[in-house]
């Protein structure tokens, strides 16, 4: 196997050397290492650098530059597992000409954690988590890390996959990125609901390829209880931008005021906030210091996310403006018309186009034509 250096925060580590020809490199490799996930890797390392849990648990190692860097640029107590042996021998390779002391385990992470926990778990795994969600819970005593790749079922592309692996419908929506997010953390909501556990969300967005989970889990059955009361269902009209919120793991019909058509419940998933907003601060005010090599973009991220509104769902306003028969303004005049009438509004992290508000159709409509309707 090839190898070559590479470098990400403060550590240089070995990856595989990957076909560029192919049309997904990292793929092409005997080991996957995927470039493009950096600024999922620097939030990760910068959100650790404050919560500072007693030990991390890289679950999927792969080459290891995860939990690598959490040692090196934490200074946290890590282990590194993976039950390939392949990628065992790099990791170790990995570990030992750092000098960063970290354990490396083979093993599987299901069979790992059924038997050890730690204070931290991260699980990202190559596709979808849903198989590796129950271990992690059962093996984590206060942080839940999981990323998901597998976007297309996730979103409604799939539709059949998403509702096998999750346990939920999901609806291929001009809002797709955000139903994906959500009904993946209403999976592990249920999941972590089954111990008398409850989850609160720190840090958890969705950019390009995947979904990324950072959660707090809680512990007792009113911790459960209160968390279970955020999951229910948006039901969507499907010739309308319409929408609704119902609580509650089951769904009600219901029929859109505008069309008279049948809605269609998206769900069951996450309905509550998706930040803890003073630990966002917290990132911002310390991402100076870190120097992330993604420092650029995750500046970007954490600013819109610790403004966006807690609200469900967003209106993508271009496709509103197609829909109207007008061009559409710039979005801080949408916003700013929409805040006029009383109804808070805010940008999305989910989308450039993407306008959160739970203002009426009426006043969406106007604010982006610029006129109420004659």
């Amino acid at each position: 196997m090839e190898l070559t250096e590479a470098t990400e925060g403060g550590t240089t580590f070995l990856v595989p050397v990957q076909d560029d020809t192919q049309q997904f490199p990292p793929g092409s490799a005997p080991i996957f290492f995927n470039p493009r996930m950096k600024l999922n890797r620097d939030a990760t390392v910068l959100l650790l650098s404050i919560l500072q849990p007693s030990d991390y648990l890289d679950a999927m190692g792969a080459t290891g530059i995860r939990g690598l860097r959490v040692a090196n640029e934490c200074g946290i107590p890590v282990t590194i597992s993976d039950r390939d042996p392949v990628a065992i021998e790099l990791i170790t390779r990995n570990v030992q000409r750092s000098g960063i002391p970290v354990t490396v385990i083979q093993r599987d992470v299901n069979a790992l954690l059924s038997e050890q926990s730690f204070d931290a778990v991260d699980l990202d795994p190559f596709g979808t988590p849903a198989p590796f969600v129950d271990a992690g819970v059962k093996g984590t005593r206060r942080f839940l890390f999981v990323t998901a790749t597998d976007t297309a079922p996730l979103c409604g592309a799939h539709l059949k996959a998403g509702i096998r692996r999750y346990s939920a419908v999901p609806m291929n929506t001009e809002y797709h990125s955000e139903v994906g997010l959500r009904i993946l953390l209403g999976f592990v909501v249920r999941q972590t609901a089954r111990y008398d556990r409850g989850v609160e969300p720190i840090f958890c967005y969705a950019r390009e390829h995947f979904v990324r989970l950072h959660l707090r889990l809680l512990r007792g059955t009113k911790a459960a209880d209160d968390t279970l009361r955020q999951t229910g269902y948006i039901h969507q009209c499907r010739k309308c931008p319409y929408r609704e919120q119902e609580p509650g793991i089951l769904s009600s019909s219901r029929t859109c005021p505008h069309c008279g058509e049948l809605l269609q419940p998206i769900g069951p998933l996450w309905l509550g906030d998706l930040h803890n907003r003073a630990i966002l601060a917290e990132m911002q005010a310390r991402i100076g210091t870190m120097k992330p090599g993604s420092e650029k973009a995750l500046v970007k991220l954490l600013d819109c996310c610790r403004e966006e509104l807690p609200v469900p769902g967003f209106y993508d306003y271009h496709v509103l403006a197609k829909r109207l028969g007008c061009s559409p303004p710039e979005i801080t005049v949408v916003l700013s018309r929409i805040t006029a009438e009383g109804y808070p509004a805010s940008r999305t992290h989910f989308s450039g186009y993407g306008i959160k508000t739970e203002a009426p159709l009426s006043v969406i409509f106007d604010a982006v034509r610029g006129h109420p309707q004659e």
